[in-house]
């Protein structure tokens, strides 16, 4: 999630769309077990728009995928605090332009224990479509369904997250992603309950030729939060 989120996939169990962190589907069938990992630093950790506290932090990821069927593991650790730290679950399924996805998301901290799944973890589930190469526009609905999402009278509070993000092709190789997020009656942020659009941004990604061989991919992305009336400007580079 407090997810994925820079990259990141999402808030019934209609999510993730973070995030990254939701999970947009653009993922064919695999015709055998495909292992994926890597790791981003960015400068801020920000997610959907709500700062996570964290300053510069390195976020790894370890996956698998298999005909459409995929696991993986997303953290984030601060680089400059050695209190915030987050991992993330996620299980989802990929067919044609649809995706589903179930997030474990767990951003308790160093010094918490993992396994109080009552009220340190929050399941999330979301749905997602990528129209396709041709109109490359991905919406998704993310609602949290358990854990520790809850209201004022600790009831499941239901917080979902609506997000939407197109991919735009520019010239020297940079491709311009703008995207824009809303939440409704959502306690994760602050302990009061927001709603409104929590998330407008432009992401700028380019990748960096180091050599014939080996280029890095980075990112620039500013977002405007009109529910915290905040700003943020981050860079990201991936491995």
């Amino acid at each position: 999630m407090k997810t994925k989120k820079n990259n990141r996939s999402l808030k019934g169990f209609i999510v993730a769309f973070c995030s990254m962190t939701f999970v947009p589907a653009t993922l064919a069938a695999q015709d055998k077990v495909e292992v994926s990992l890597g790791a981003d630093i960015v400068s801020k950790y920000v997610w959907r728009g709500f700062d996570q506290g964290s300053g510069a932090s390195i976020q790894p990821t370890l996956g698998l995928a298999y005909k459409g069927l995929s696991l993986s593991a997303w953290g984030s650790t601060s680089i400059t605090d050695p209190e915030p730290k987050e991992i993330d679950i996620s299980l989802g399924y990929n067919l044609g332009g649809f995706g589903i996805t179930v997030t474990d998301y767990w951003w308790s901290g160093e010094s918490k224990h993992y396994g109080y799944y009552k009220d340190n973890h929050y399941f999330e589930g979301a749905l997602s479509y990528h129209f396709g190469e041709k109109f490359p526009l991905t919406i998704s609905a993310a609602t949290m369904f358990a854990g520790g999402d809850k209201n004022a009278e600790s009831d499941q509070n239901f917080s979902t997250y609506l997000h939407a993000t197109y991919d735009l092709t520019c010239p020297a190789g940079i491709t311009l992603t703008p995207s824009i997020g809303v939440t409704t009656r959502s306690y994760l942020y602050t302990g009061d309950k927001k709603s409104g659009i929590t998330d407008i941004s432009l992401k700028a990604s380019k990748d960096i030729r180091v050599t014939d061989r080996f280029s890095i991919p980075v990112f620039a992305q500013f977002t405007v939060s009109p529910v915290m009336d905040k700003t943020y400007l981050v860079f990201g580079l991936s491995f």
